[in-house]
């Protein structure tokens, strides 16, 4: 992109932009009314007047139900794709809403919804206009949760999600270049004022990040933060593939159980620490029935299996482990020096 934070987007940039998009049949295009969608609509909508040949491009705005505002802001939504010669539906988010969690609970509810609309009309990508600010606010958030390598490599600008692509083509774009863009093609765009409510973590980090580029740590240098960190990230993985292999070379006489990980218990502890982790993190979100498992209570988990693998055998005699453990819906148990990982009993029902 443009040195120039400030300067529009050019149809040339835009092109790059949204070239590895080329060859899908069909696109979802995330657009809330705010400056970042609509940018998003009207360079995607360009760049696709510019192919002879393309994916055909579905505009999808996300009601919440949680301001008055988004019905007109949807209406405009629609004005303007239609303008633009793209087909536009409004989806709602209907039923009750949590009282806590709101943010995260509207985050899962919205991409359940754009996966929804993407398969209805057959597209392999749903389009979100997360921003290189987007992307710092992101890392200064995960990082003062104490997020893992993982965590701090923030967004990434293709991934999967409900069995859909989701990309991300204006990850390393300035707020300010598609403000810039929409105020020279003289496109209006809607003001959402919770993302100036103090109420919610996200305005309160944004609040901050004029201080922090004072001392060097802009958006550039925090999104910088995450690129290498997802490098290092990448790497571990690779580690952690081999570690898998390895296991299963050591396995290679031992007949599988349907439904259960197993590891032989000294090779495991053998392996380094974040390995080993990462490892055991698989394992229990491939199993367990409650959802991804938090880190900080794998790591309790890693703590406590390695003490038991540690400690002299005992309990072997009479055939009970060593460890019995349940997270994430996974039953974790360390007898006769293995590690196995199997769903855990489904929990009683109170009064049942």
């Amino acid at each position: 992109m443009s040195d120039d934070d400030n300067s529009p987007i050019s149809a040339r940039e835009a092109r790059r932009l949204f070239a590895g998009l080329k060859a899908a049949p069909s696109l979802v295009l995330a657009v809330s009314g705010g400056p970042d969608s609509v940018a998003l609509m009207w360079l995607a909508a360009r760049w696709r007047r510019s192919l002879s040949r393309g994916p055909a491009l579905t505009v999808v705005t996300i009601d919440h139900g949680l301001r008055r505002e988004a019905v007109r802001e949807a209406r405009e939504v629609k004005r303007l794709a239609t303008e633009l010669g793209l087909p536009h539906r409004t989806l709602r988010w209907r039923g009750a809403k949590p009282k806590t969690g709101l943010p995260a609970a509207a985050r899962e509810e919205r991409y359940r919804l754009l996966a929804q609309a993407a398969r209805a009309v057959g597209a392999s990508h749903v389009l979100t206009a997360h921003t290189r600010d987007d992307q710092a606010e992101t890392v200064l958030m995960r990082l003062l949760r104490g997020s893992g390598l993982a965590g701090l490599s923030a967004m990434a600008s293709l991934s999967e999600r409900e069995g859909i692509l989701l990309a991300r083509p204006l990850l390393d774009v300035p707020k300010a270049q598609l403000i810039a863009t929409l105020k020279r093609a003289g496109v209006d765009f809607a003001d959402d004022p919770t993302n100036r409510d103090t109420a919610f973590t996200r305005p309160r980090l944004r609040a901050l990040l004029p201080l922090l580029a004072a001392e060097g740590g802009d958006a550039r240098a925090l999104v910088r933060l995450a690129t290498r960190l997802a490098r290092a990230n990448a790497a571990v993985e690779v580690l952690a593939d081999g570690a898998e292999r390895f296991l299963r070379l050591r396995d290679r006489d031992v007949a599988p159980q349907a439904g259960v990980r197993s590891f032989e218990a000294s090779s495991f502890a053998a392996l380094p620490e974040e390995v080993r982790l990462r490892l055991l993190l698989r394992a229990v979100n491939a199993l367990g029935h409650e959802g991804p498992a938090e880190l900080g209570k794998v790591e309790a988990l890693l703590a406590v299996l390695d003490q038991a693998i540690a400690a002299p055998p005992r309990a072997a005699a009479n055939g009970r482990a060593a460890l019995r453990q349940t997270l994430a819906g996974a039953l974790i148990s360390l007898a006769g020096g293995r590690i196995h990982i199997a769903p855990a009993p489904a929990r009683r029902r109170r009064g049942a």
